[in-house]
């Protein structure tokens, strides 16, 4: 909104231009691999790689969510989705790691897709604000993958 009070579009942010151009080279070559196999082993390491791209403290977040996952989670597949470390199921992302640098924030995000099944009643959390991935908060990481995956 502008400052008289009118709304006025001023269109995507340079990082959410920079987030739906990931998407499309993700998209393209994932078209190109060839077994799944192959498919599943490029996308763990492209994934890999865009953790090892980013700053210390949001890396170091990542690293352990992605230990984690694989681990608590092993049916989840990891992929690059927006540029962002992302688990899927039947290629269906079910949570990602935001880093905190995407997007300028302040705490980096776990987040859940509509294909984690997290429903609890009438409402439910999708995503949580990371600042440390302590032993405590691997925990509860693990019981949400857990549960999303299930």
């Amino acid at each position: 909104m502008s400052s008289d009070g009118n709304s006025s579009y001023e269109g995507f942010t340079a990082e959410e231009r920079a987030a739906m151009k990931d998407h499309a080279r993700e998209q393209k070559k994932a078209a190109r691999r060839g077994s799944a196999a192959e498919k599943a082993a490029e996308a763990e390491r492209d994934v890999l790689a865009k953790i090892a791209e980013m700053p210390d403290s949001d890396r170091v977040m990542a690293e352990r969510v992605h230990a984690v996952v694989t681990t608590h989670a092993p049916d989840l597949a990891p992929k690059l989705w927006y540029g962002m470390p992302a688990y899927a199921r039947d290629g269906k992302v079910v949570c990602f790691f935001q880093s905190a640098a995407k997007f300028k924030a302040r705490y980096a995000t776990l987040g859940f897709n509509d294909a984690a099944r997290l429903d609890d009643g009438a409402m439910w959390a999708t995503g949580f604000a990371l600042t440390e991935v302590t032993p405590e908060v691997e925990e509860r990481i693990a019981a949400l993958v857990k549960q999303a995956a299930s």
